[in-house]
């Protein structure tokens, strides 16, 4: 019989679970802020149900989402659950393979989170929460968002510091993003047939990454040792000289720990534009004259095309270029404005399509373009419902 297991998927301002049975999807729930209201959304069988939470239902929710469960009918008590699946972000060869959670691995997390605190620290809180609906038998695998980035060579992994200190400290570039740029290339080649040899996966969200990918293996990534690196995101900082980090630490008063949060939160198109992280509403400014808007598009669609032309790089050319993730697949004013800037590359594509595409998976290139470009949308819950099915086969 095929194996219930419960998907969590924490972002940085939402918290996702759904209950997959096998690989078919039973359950969805989506828990985040709208307004001055946290609420949870649930879809069950097609249906949607959104309804509003107190704060203290909010920090335990996989409690709700259990209970949801059984007043549904869906399971009749937690010992039900076969497996509970956390998608875990966080630097080190140790993370770059799924696991299931046992006491070396909480151990090794302990020792990671202080790397990461702002992405791991989140997981580990999850974990200890699963614990105590859960019975102690309760397996709960980790899956890594880094693992699709194994395939990384030693020469795109290392910084330029002293080899020495990058092989004692473990200190590389690991890449995130891995289960949704392994997403959309499976969604990829079944619509094309097979993954061109040369493509860039492009994932543009609240967080954002460019990967280059080589007969459909990462061979190089923006993000790096942790997921500040790369690309101007939402609130993150992305590529930043160390010698400007030196003099914001002393110039502002801030320590290791405070700088962190400084870049991981009060940077990127909200630190640019002083107004916003949301592309929405930066292009509401735009449109409404405000400069300093203008300027984070503009930066944010620069670092895009830059990092993207870096990976075409990498692969000596470019076939497939596939565009994932919110940003991606809502806002065709930032999809015109990256292919535009990408025409050098060979990337043509059809603006009427793009025009009146949103939300939608899609074909944007012209018949003439040398560059295929598809909008595909990321479907990270069920890529963590195949990993882990797969970690149980291999026990």
């Amino acid at each position: 019989m095929a194996i219930k297991n419960l998907i969590i998927n924490l972002g940085s301002a939402s918290k996702k679970y759904a209950l997959y049975q096998g690989l078919d999807l039973i359950y969805q729930a989506h828990f985040e802020q709208e307004g001055e209201d946290l609420i949870v959304t649930e879809i069950v069988a097609g249906e949607k149900n959104k309804r509003r939470l107190d704060d203290d239902l909010y920090a335990e929710s996989v409690g709700v989402v259990l209970d949801s469960l059984i007043e549904r009918g869906i399971i009749s008590g937690r010992e039900e659950m076969d497996l509970v699946s956390v998608r875990i972000v966080a630097p080190g060869e140790y993370f770059l393979k799924h696991r299931l959670l046992d006491d070396e691995y909480l151990k090794m997390a302990d020792v990671a989170v202080k790397k990461a605190p702002l992405h791991l620290a989140p997981a580990l809180q999850e974990i200890k929460s699963v614990k105590k609906f859960f019975s102690e038998n309760q397996k709960i695998a980790a899956i890594s968002d880094s693992a699709f980035h194994s395939t990384l060579p030693e020469k795109a992994r290392l910084f330029a510091i002293p080899i020495a200190d990058s092989r004692r400290l473990g200190l590389y570039r690991f890449g995130y993003h891995g289960i949704s740029v392994q997403s959309v290339t499976a969604q990829a080649a079944a619509a094309l047939g097979s993954i061109p040899k040369k493509t860039v996966v492009c994932h543009l969200g609240g967080g954002a990454s460019v990967t280059a990918l080589e007969d459909g293996h990462s061979i190089q990534t923006s993000l790096g040792f942790t997921p500040l690196d790369g690309l101007v995101m939402a609130t993150r900082v992305g590529d930043i000289d160390p010698g400007a980090v030196l003099y914001l630490m002393e110039e502002l008063g801030k320590n290791s720990d405070e700088i962190e949060a400084y870049f991981n939160s009060e940077c990127g198109l909200l630190g640019l534009s002083g107004k916003s992280s949301d592309i929405r509403q930066l292009l509401e400014l735009e449109a409404a004259g405000d400069k300093d808007a203008t300027l984070a598009l503009a930066v944010y669609v620069d670092r895009v095309c830059e990092h993207v032309a870096k990976a075409a790089s990498a692969l000596n050319g470019l076939d497939l270029l596939i565009l994932a993730g919110t940003v991606s697949e809502r806002s065709f004013i930032l999809r015109e404005r990256i292919c535009r800037r990408l025409a050098f590359l060979g990337v043509k594509i059809d603006e009427k399509l793009n025009n009146e595409s949103s939300g939608v998976e899609v074909d944007l290139s012209t018949p003439d373009s040398k560059v295929r470009v598809l909008v595909a949308k990321t479907d990270e819950m069920k890529e963590m419902a195949k990993d882990a099915q797969k970690l149980l086969a291999e026990i």
